[in-house]
């Protein structure tokens, strides 16, 4: 996994939810990526990392309310939360503080995506499963 923030071949993050797993993979490469980018690529891919994030949060959200899932705040409280933060360092990194993006998108989301993606997402995509086409 030399130089990889996340690990894209870690079993944990396929959940069996084609579309999550999918997405979920997207969000891998592109962590990965912003590891290895100069300053002005990564100030770039920062703004598509929250568009990327945002889509997939929202896409999560609507299959929440459309299957009923039970967890449904909890869910959407983390992800508010991490979109709050997204948004903060975004600015700041923007206004010269690339150190603090840097250290976020190093240190905090890999960390906060594997706990995520265990808990929150893996009982999701559960659901999604137990409740195909509700």
């Amino acid at each position: 996994m030399s130089g990889l923030l996340i690990d894209p071949d870690d079993t944990r993050f396929r959940l069996g939810a084609q579309t999550m797993d999918h997405v979920h993979g997207e969000f891998i490469a592109l962590i990965n990526a912003m590891a290895e980018a100069d300053q002005a690529r990564f100030l770039e891919m920062f703004e598509h990392l929250v568009d990327h994030t945002v889509a997939h949060f929202d896409q999560e959200d609507r299959w929440m309310i459309e299957t009923r899932f039970p967890a449904l705040q909890e869910h959407r409280s983390d992800h508010r939360r991490v979109l709050s933060d997204l948004g903060a360092i975004g600015r700041r990194s923007t206004r010269g503080k690339l150190a603090m993006g840097r250290a976020y998108v190093r240190d905090y989301l890999p960390a906060w995506f594997a706990v995520h993606a265990v808990t929150m997402d893996s009982a999701l995509a559960a659901h999604l499963n137990a409740n195909p086409g509700s």
